[in-house]
């Protein structure tokens, strides 16, 4: 069900679309149906992740997963491994868990040291527990329009449409960025035939010309190019709904980090042209993490079903 109109920020007749109002919204769901399972004794999903090295986003995003898996009331589970670890070594683990019937989904945290092959990786976790979506197997499937494990960005992109119940149908969507994680996925969902899709979608990238007069074309845009402030409220098309994929960290001497996060989108200046818009932080984030959750939990049905 969308969510009630009592969650909406209003400025300018624009409404701030809160990722972080949504996930909480998701994960009192998720642990509703956690809570059910548990009445009837049965084993909760459990996921799994796997990261490599010391780096400190990498780090705080798998934590920020493991508290999000105790506040569902999934199991979870981090290896941790030295920076130095053999490709060898990671690959063995994952067949481990591969082949572990009490472990639901696996996710292994990107980027690697240089030394481990990310595809090598992405395609040895089992295509039946690749609740990231990234293995060939998912995204094959997705393609055609099977039933699968949708990319956790994409996937929360979907979910913060769905919430706010927000008209795609005939629309023109214009997605920034290629990658295989957000803006390939992310274009074939919003062409297919589905509630929240329906789009005539442009897929534009580093190399387009003239990218500007695309997204001005656009009803709805995805931006997930990692350039922090690119979109402007310029480039927009009055009324648009802007999606801000982008999260990067900004020197600010100002800030006690030492750094603020930057989305796509210059905010301040979108906010005056569209009608709907992701905050960063606070906007797609916090649903990146749901998608795993609701991925995870789909495995879990899958076999226990």
């Amino acid at each position: 069900m969308p969510l009630i109109n009592c969650i909406f920020a209003e400025t300018r007749n624009m409404q701030r679309l809160n990722g972080v109002e949504v996930a909480k919204t998701i994960k009192e769901q998720l642990k509703e149906k956690v809570s059910e399972l548990q009445k009837e004794g049965k084993r909760v999903p459990h996921l799994a992740a796997i990261i490599v090295g010391n780096d400190g986003a990498s780090m705080t995003y798998v934590n920020s997963k493991e508290n999000d898996c105790k506040q569902v009331g999934f199991n979870s589970t981090v290896m941790r491994f030295e920076e130095s670890t053999s490709e060898e070594t990671l690959l063995s683990t994952i067949e481990q868990i591969n082949s572990n019937s009490e472990i639901d989904g696996l996710i292994v945290q990107l980027p690697l040291p240089k030394h481990i092959s990310e595809l090598k990786v992405t395609q040895k976790i089992s295509p039946e527990k690749d609740v990231d979506g990234f293995h060939t197997v998912s995204l094959g499937k997705l393609l055609k329009g099977e039933d699968t494990f949708i990319p956790a960005t994409p996937y929360g992109i979907l979910m913060m449409l769905e919430q706010y119940n927000i008209e795609t149908s005939g629309k023109h969507c214009v997605v920034v960025g290629r990658s295989n994680i957000v803006g390939r996925p992310m274009s074939v969902l919003m062409s297919q035939n589905t509630p929240y899709g329906n789009c005539t979608v442009t897929l534009c990238h580093s190399r387009t010309r003239n990218l500007e007069h695309y997204v001005q074309q656009a009803d709805i845009v995805v931006a997930a190019l990692g350039k922090p402030g690119f979109i402007k409220g310029s480039m927009l098309k009055k009324g648009a709904i802007v999606i801000d994929v982008g999260i990067t960290r900004v020197e600010d001497s100002a800030n006690p980090k030492g750094y603020v996060l930057k989305g796509d989108v210059d905010f301040d200046d979108a906010s005056t042209v569209a009608s709907a818009i992701t905050p960063v932080p606070g906007g797609v984030g916090p649903l990146t993490r749901i998608g795993l959750l609701k991925n995870t939990f789909k495995s879990y049905q899958n076999t226990n079903n």
